[in-house]
């Protein structure tokens, strides 16, 4: 993927989807308008232009990455070539990594059953739903 030097700005979600964030740029331009991305702190529209140098917050699922706009490019190009776009600042990282370790520690802490209730079991579970303590 060549950077645009000549260009010193691209869309947004156009940039979205060339540093990989989402896979297409509907999504991307979906994401924009529904609150998920934050441009520079402030909710934006898809067309908004991208600067160098700006930072953009992205919420995808459960991860929330900070990012610093280091490339502008409005053709997507493989994995590597996508993240030469964009650093993320390093408290990105950590939050990641730390919601990332509570989502894998709540999950072994729920429990799992190996089988589906049978009805026996079905009422015992509704029993206990019902009960008010």
């Amino acid at each position: 993927m060549m950077h645009d030097d000549t260009r010193t700005r691209t869309r947004l979600d156009k940039w979205l989807w060339a540093a990989r964030f989402f896979k297409t740029r509907p999504l991307a331009q979906e994401a924009v308008d529904g609150g998920k991305v934050e441009y520079e702190g402030q909710r934006t529209k898809s067309s908004r232009d991208v600067q160098m140098g700006a930072r953009i917050r992205v919420t995808t699922g459960f991860d929330v990455r900070e990012v610093i706009v280091t490339g502008l490019s409005e053709k997507r190009g493989n994995a590597t070539q996508a993240a030469t776009l964009y650093a993320e600042t390093p408290e990105s990282i950590v939050a990641r990594e730390e919601a990332a370790a509570k989502r894998r520690a709540a999950a072994l802490s729920a429990p799992v059953s190996d089988h589906r209730p049978d009805k026996k079991e079905r009422r015992q579970l509704q029993k206990l739903r019902d009960t008010d303590y």
